[in-house]
């Protein structure tokens, strides 16, 4: 598997990537190793450079960019591994296959606009605008569970809904968790945060 190929692929002709995906053993290792991992890297690396030259309003800090670099890193292998777990064990409710293989598959690749369009973080002020990139995310989720779960075409959109919510549960309670352990770590606090450089 080609990390450029595939984000490229499973972004501008999905169904057809999807086909290929179907026909690949899935390997959890890889697909978090080599494909997770290093997308994961662009919105952490963009944060830390948006926050620590550009900043948001009177806040500007190295600090503040690599804890909240760190929290997008780090709960985007949790979201990714819980977030397939879940649809994992939900799968069998709506007439799919468990595997748990597959449902990483569905999730990493899924994923990807969100993970391409956080290179917007390089810009604070526009980060919001990279975060819609992941509602392709959930378009590309929908067409993925036939493929991937072997999901009925009419159980698709009722799964799909589910699992946004599961998606949407995890991302927050993960969110809140690492951030505020990371500004912990970091002695950071919203009140601090402007007088740090």
């Amino acid at each position: 598997m080609d990390l450029v190929e595939r984000a490229k692929n499973i972004i501008t002709t999905p169904k057809t990537e999807w086909t290929t995906v179907a026909a690949e053993e899935p390997n959890i290792q890889q697909i978090m190793i080599g494909y997770v991992l290093p997308l994961a890297l662009i919105p952490t690396i963009a944060s830390i450079i948006g926050w620590g030259l550009l900043g948001h309003g009177l806040i500007r800090s190295y600090t503040w960019g690599i804890a909240m670099g760190l929290v997008q890193f780090v709960s985007a292998f949790f979201t990714v591994y819980l977030s397939a777990l879940v649809i994992n064990m939900l799968a069998e409710n709506f007439g799919s296959e468990k595997n748990m293989g597959r449902a990483i598959q569905l999730v990493a690749y899924s994923y990807t606009p969100a993970w391409v369009g956080g290179i917007l973080n390089i810009i604070p002020y526009l980060s919001w605008i990279g975060s819609l990139f992941g509602l392709y995310g959930l378009y590309l989720m929908y067409i993925g569970l036939p493929f991937t779960m072997k999901t009925p075409q009419d159980k698709t959109a009722t799964y799909l809904v589910v699992s946004i919510i599961v998606l949407i549960v995890v991302y927050l309670v993960i969110g809140a968790i690492l951030s505020a352990i990371f500004i912990s770590l970091f002695g950071l606090s919203m009140l601090s945060m402007g007088a740090m450089g």
